[in-house]
């Protein structure tokens, strides 16, 4: 079966992401066939078409990005009896950007029916994301202050609302005055344009001096270091994205004071065991369907269009989440 795929055969700029044809065989034991619906487009995908650092395993060229995606099962592999032809999936494995492809079944999540495969398709690598963040690496409590970099971003805004659901104050910061509306309607309690405010300052004065329990950072190099001043005695500071660059080495004295620690996760260890893949996507389903997360895709491109996605996910004009529709 002949089918469309995005490669790289060097890392560089969106110039790089080249459609191509690719022939797409029988699912192997233990494989599932997925006809895609929607392919996540996520800022790792630009880390890794740039071949910055990350967790990315090395890879031959061409290389296929992406990491996730959702459609329904076309074909079942042998030994495969927990899903169905046809039925509405997301999954979880490299080489996402492809109309058609198999997938180990053990990354596979089979769908309920109240999350559509255009929302799990754009969201679910960022819901796995703040399901390890706020319930497994730092346990969010009620009462917990927490500041939430890039809030109204497609990560921030998962973040933002889950952290509230779990009775925390919420504090984000955001790049302009026009992404404010968009943190405040997503969990946001206080919001902070750190492009014109001092955000350390402000977060400890809207704590009452007392700094945050836990910092949330996507944005990596501008803003990394300075939220070490706003965290309480024994914060820590997950620095999870550089959107804006590397976080480049800093004097480790500076935790020393109030016993800060300092985390740089990624997903893939969190869920590397099937069993916490399912769990982690339970978790998210769950508050999904209380009503406390609401999960949204804000922009759709083709394929074919991925260039274009690319360069304006790069831009970080963008909010929310995004899918490639083959």
């Amino acid at each position: 079966m002949q089918t469309t795929a995005i490669h790289i055969r060097a890392h560089g700029g969106p110039e790089v992401l080249d459609a191509v044809q690719v022939e797409v065989g029988e699912p192997g034991p233990g494989e599932v066939r997925i006809r895609q619906s929607a392919i996540g487009l996520n800022f790792a995908d630009i880390y890794q078409r740039r071949g910055a650092h990350g967790p990315h395993t090395a890879a031959p060229f061409p290389l296929t990005l992406g990491a996730q995606g959702a459609g329904k099962v076309d074909a079942l592999g042998a030994g495969v009896d927990t899903l169905r032809v046809g039925q509405p999936v997301a999954y979880f494995q490299p080489g996402a950007y492809q109309a058609v492809r198999n997938v180990a079944a053990s990354r596979v999540i089979a769908l309920p029916d109240d999350v559509s495969e255009d929302v799990a398709g754009a969201t679910l690598l960022r819901g796995l994301t703040a399901e390890y963040l706020l319930r497994r690496l730092y346990v969010v409590k009620p009462g917990d202050a927490v500041l939430v970099h890039a809030a109204a971003g497609g990560m921030g805004v998962i973040l933002s609302q889950w952290a509230r659901a779990l009775g925390a104050v919420v504090i984000g910061t955001v790049g302009s005055d026009a992404k404010k509306p968009i943190a405040l309607a997503h969990g946001c309690h206080h919001v902070i344009d750190y492009r014109s405010e001092d955000f350390a300052a402000r977060t400890n004065e809207l704590t009452g001096g007392q700094g945050v329990a836990v910092v949330y950072d996507a944005v990596g190099k501008d803003v990394f270091v300075p939220s070490l001043d706003c965290l309480r005695p024994l914060g820590m500071a997950i620095n999870y994205g550089t959107a804006s660059g590397d976080v480049e080495g800093f004097d480790l004295q500076r935790l020393h004071a109030k016993s800060l620690s300092v985390s740089r996760p990624t997903l893939r260890t969190f869920i590397a065991d099937p069993a916490d893949l399912q769990k982690g996507a339970a978790a998210l389903f769950d508050v999904v369907r209380s009503g406390h997360l609401k999960l949204e895709v804000q922009r759709r491109y083709a394929l074919t269009d991925v260039r274009r996605a690319h360069e304006e996910l790069e831009s970080r004009a963008t909010t929310g989440a995004a899918v490639l529709v083959p």
